[in-house]
């Protein structure tokens, strides 16, 4: 099986992306605030608490775009109200020609927005969809990979849009890709950019948008009421885990790799393949050389792995996840299923995955 994943930071590159959070926090917070818990409530300056406000600025500056904001309902709101304020209903967004994320659906079945598909990976076909579709008023493009066959490159579907279609309202899902890549989409050229807060081990029900300050003052104006508010310690508590992720997540890769390796060089008994995927994750499948996935997964849960995901790489997630491989693979083909897991290292060492794997190949097959 041939995939095409996301190439991730290395550790130097994701060290020097924490020393810059940090860079710009010192910018914003003195060293007296910063060791504080922050305020409460909708503060008469912005109609928020200020320490909040305070965070979004060290964040847009971080990201290097205009403006940040915080939403509760963690990436699936970000994204929901990153085109609530863009779009109306019956607006048309152009999507993939692949499988849209479930809570995304959703979203655009609240706001009323009417879908358009074409294939992101042949360049030609997004110009072409979109010279031929005028009314288009958006696009939504997720950063990582909605099926096996992706090879997308974020920054040119970004400016294939704005080339054909300057006025198009690009907004990106950059979920599972922030932290771990250089950039994020609004820094490639989108409008918007929307992750989750608790997949780069925050706190959980946070989401954060980014980019261009006219849609975001929008966004702010849905958080009228103070129920609706990150609160100060919230904000500072996503901004202190922020700090760790990126190297967490370096090491992860490198962790992911390894493993992938030894299984392809090294080999074990009754595995016959690993492929590096991102689904939604990056993540190592694996495929049984017999239909044993199911049982390897209860075993593997047996002896430590993770049986389910949390938020895909929270800080709830500490040991290593063996899972079935995701609906858009086993909608492709049934033998997915059968013959294939997924497994994510979250904070172990590679050697800690292979020898769970091992144990539990070696468990099922002895009771064939």
């Amino acid at each position: 099986m041939k995939a095409f994943p996301l190439q991730s930071m290395n550790l130097e590159a994701a060290t020097k992306m924490q020393f810059k959070l940090v860079d710009s926090m010192t910018k914003y917070f003195n060293g007296y605030d910063i060791l504080q818990q922050g305020d409460l409530g909708v503060h008469p300056s912005g109609n928020q608490p200020e320490t909040t406000r305070k965070v979004e600025r060290v964040l847009a500056d971080f990201f290097g775009v205009e403006d940040a904001c915080f939403v509760r309902g963690a990436g699936t709101a970000a994204i929901r109200e990153a085109f609530a304020s863009a779009v109306k209903a019956n607006d048309t967004v152009l999507v993939h020609e692949a499988p849209i994320y479930s809570t995304t659906i959703t979203s655009f079945e609240m706001l009323g927005i009417q879908t358009l598909s074409c294939n992101f990976n042949d360049l030609e076909d997004l110009a072409s969809t979109l010279q031929k579709n005028p009314t288009i008023h958006a696009a939504l493009v997720q950063y990582t990979r909605q099926q096996l066959a992706d090879s997308y490159d974020m920054e040119q579907v970004i400016a294939t849009i704005k080339n054909v279609s300057p006025d198009c309202v690009v907004i990106t899902d950059d979920n599972y890709a922030v932290m771990k890549v250089p950039f994020t989409g609004a820094q490639l050229g989108a409008d918007l950019s929307c992750f989750s807060m608790f997949k780069l081990l925050g706190p959980q029900g946070i989401g954060c948008v980014i980019g261009k300050q006219a849609y975001i003052e929008t966004i702010r104006k849905f958080h009228y009421s103070g129920g609706s508010q990150i609160q100060g310690f919230e904000a500072l508590d996503a901004m202190r885990s922020l700090v760790y992720a990126p190297v967490s997540l370096a090491i992860q890769a490198t962790q992911i790799e390894a493993l992938a390796n030894h299984i392809n060089t090294i080999g074990v008994k009754g595995v016959a393949e690993a492929v590096i995927v991102n689904a939604q994750s990056k993540v190592v499948c694996v495929r049984f050389d017999q239909p044993i996935a199911k049982a390897v997964l209860e075993e593997a849960a047996k002896q430590g792995a993770a049986a389910y995901p949390v938020g895909a790489e929270s800080k709830f997630e500490v040991v290593p996840m063996f899972y079935r491989v995701s609906k858009t693979m086993l909608q492709s083909d049934n033998q997915f299923e059968a013959y294939w897991i997924r497994i994510n290292p979250m904070r172990s060492g590679h050697e800690t995955v292979l020898r769970i794997l091992e144990s539990a190949v070696e468990q099922v097959l002895s009771c064939l």
